[in-house]
């Protein structure tokens, strides 16, 4: 890619936003013009993956180019949580090369703007981790002070190191991130640039303006996904105001799949939800834009993942992928602009907590016995007839089922099984801190926008208006 052609670069990634959520993956209850628009212009992927079923390990990997388990992201705290909490010790280690800095590297400046939930702590904010600036929550918008989380430290808003606010006003989030995109935009226009916009939406608790929540045909969750929309027409809007839509690569995906308790989201046709590896917790939106480069209205059943953002974006921008450790990523520019590109992915592997409870090859999806998810015996789906894991065929095709079952030993042996108790050898750490401290702290005497948020639910999970 010669210095002429590098792209500058927009990551969207929203937060718990499911597969049958937008109109160009079949929703019928979202109004999603915008992102539709986006997808006929450009290259809509139905067979892409996170590389974890929750937040931080999600995010872990993306910026790494890694499963989470290769970078020690898969558990947390002395409580073995799967996400990162206000006031843990570990994030990302800062021998890891994260997307970022590669970019960095080749003279990109570089933005985050929203959810980051790759650490708390100072040495694992987004600024020490390649990011020029930073403008956003630490971690999920339901981590602060609000009705049944009366002692959790306030919700922090960060402008690069420094805490600006505490328990912002969450109905006004995203139009301060939309700003912050384009003030960046307008000041980087001569370029290259990468902004990763990190939606704090549809997470709950979901705050949502008046007029989105007018507009809605799907009560609160449709008001924050058609927010969404509405940014991304902002976004798409400002780029050829400033003459530069067709030098930028923009991308758009979900952190994970929607949690899908009957606020409105929805992973149809994948059976399950986040925070599990049936194929609705990581099998995710992904759609990219590029005018003049990706042809529009392209559709594409490649495995993908998102912990091949890394070497795709890196070879986009001129960067070599670090050689002296094992990335997992997998580069797949030649299939952007190659309608006859062959698939570069074969496998993929579903981990959560340490556990490998899933391998995919080809078509072919192998669950083991996870007691949480009611199997006792390894279960076989093939993904291209049954996406929505309905009929196990591992009766009658136990050669295949032997043929995943090899996969997953070496990848056991690899990155580790707490299934199995296997030790994997390929495992690096995750960064940790001594003595970790929240951001913030509650003071009464504090002139807080909001205190509580008392209108949420009791359990503080939704808040419809």
């Amino acid at each position: 890619m010669q210095e002429s052609d590098r792209p500058n670069i927009i990551l969207i990634n929203c937060d718990d936003l499911g597969y049958g959520d937008l109109g160009c993956y079949g929703s019928g209850r979202n109004a999603t013009p915008n992102l539709d628009r986006m997808a006929a212009e450009g290259l809509r992927l139905t067979d892409f993956y996170m590389a974890s079923p929750v937040c931080s390990p999600s995010r872990g990997a993306m910026m790494t180019g890694c499963y989470p388990p290769r970078i020690g992201f898969d558990v947390f705290g002395e409580r073995g949580g799967a996400v990162l909490f206000p006031g843990d010790g570990e994030g990302i280690h800062e021998d890891e090369k994260t997307l970022p800095q590669l970019l960095q590297e080749q003279g990109y400046r570089t933005q985050l703007v929203g959810k980051w939930h790759c650490g708390d702590q100072p040495e694992f904010l987004p600024c020490q981790r390649g990011f020029d600036g930073y403008y956003g929550l630490p971690y999920s918008n339901d981590m602060g002070r609000q009705e049944g989380r009366e002692d959790a430290p306030p919700l922090p808003l960060l402008r690069g190191d420094a805490v600006m606010q505490e328990q912002p006003d969450q109905r006004g989030l995203t139009e301060r991130y939309t700003e912050e995109c384009l003030r960046f935009m307008r000041e980087n226009a001569e370029g290259p640039f990468f902004l990763y916009l990190a939606h704090m939406y549809v997470h709950v608790p979901l705050f949502v303006p008046p007029q989105f929540m007018r507009a809605s045909r799907n009560g609160a969750y449709g008001g924050a996904v058609e927010h969404i929309d509405w940014t991304m027409g902002v976004l798409l809007a400002e780029l050829k105001r400033l003459g530069i839509d067709e030098k930028t690569l923009v991308i758009f995906t979900s952190d994970n799949g929607s949690r899908a308790r009957d606020e409105g989201g929805s992973n149809a046709p994948c059976r399950g939800t986040k925070a599990t590896t049936w194929e609705g917790g990581q099998r995710v939106p992904c759609i990219l834009r590029w005018p003049g480069r990706i042809s529009p209205g392209r559709t594409r059943s490649d495995i993908t993942a998102a912990i091949d953002f890394l070497p795709t974006l890196a070879g986009l921008a001129g960067a070599s992928v670090p050689t002296d450790r094992p990335i997992d990523g997998i580069p797949f520019e030649g299939m952007l602009f190659d309608e006859s590109a062959t698939p570069v992915r074969d496998t993929f592997v579903y981990y959560f907590r340490n556990q490998l409870e899933a391998v995919r090859r080809g078509d072919w999806k192998l669950h083991f016995p996870v007691s949480s998810k009611g199997l006792d015996k390894p279960c076989l789906f093939n993904l291209a007839d049954d996406v929505g894991e309905s009929t196990d065929l591992a009766d009658t095709y136990p050669e295949i089922v032997a043929e995943l079952e090899a996969v997953a030993w070496t990848v056991r042996h690899d990155l580790g099984d707490a299934l199995t108790g296997t030790t994997g050898n390929g495992r690096r750490p995750c960064g940790t801190v001594v003595d970790p401290k929240p951001l913030t702290a509650y003071d009464p005497e504090h002139p807080y926008m909001i205190a509580l948020y008392d209108l949420a639910d009791a359990d503080g999970t939704l808040m419809a208006g």
